[in-house]
């Protein structure tokens, strides 16, 4: 990918995380375009799946739906868990160092754009237990 061309990115351009509830394709980084301030990607959630409770130390996340529908769940500054319905539009804020879970309830698969910063709590992702690394299927 030249310089250039790491300017445009789609998810099929790049290495995807597989995991058992989905996967995450990495479009903005270090790693991908030499992103410095923060990291950012595109997350598939097939109906009825979802991550576990987590969070990524020192990293403030947003979470933007673009298609399907589920339930987002973050902790409030107590720790309760907060969970709210999500669709298309929806924008959540993470907060630095916060607990938070996805699911998706609806019938079709959830397209989830995720940005973190400072960038790199994605990579510990790749620590899972059911981490797998999908191949790029190339460019469009």
């Amino acid at each position: 990918m030249s310089e250039t061309d790491a300017l445009f990115v789609y998810p099929q351009d790049v290495d995807n995380f597989g995991f058992d509830w989905g996967r995450l394709a990495l479009t903005v980084g270090p790693e991908v375009n030499q992103a410095r301030n923060f990291s950012a990607g595109v997350v598939f959630v097939p109906p009825g799946k979802g991550h576990t409770r987590h969070n990524h130390p020192g990293a403030e996340e947003i979470i933007f739906i673009i298609k399907g529908s589920g339930e987002q769940m973050v902790e409030d500054e107590d720790g309760t868990p907060v969970t709210r319905a999500v669709g298309p539009g929806c924008t959540v804020f993470i907060p630095e160092s916060r607990y938070h879970s996805t699911q998706n309830t609806g019938n079709e698969p959830m397209e989830i754009f995720v940005v973190y910063s400072p960038a790199g709590p994605e990579l510990a992702l790749c620590e899972l237990p059911d981490f797998r690394l999908l191949p790029a299927e190339g460019r469009r």
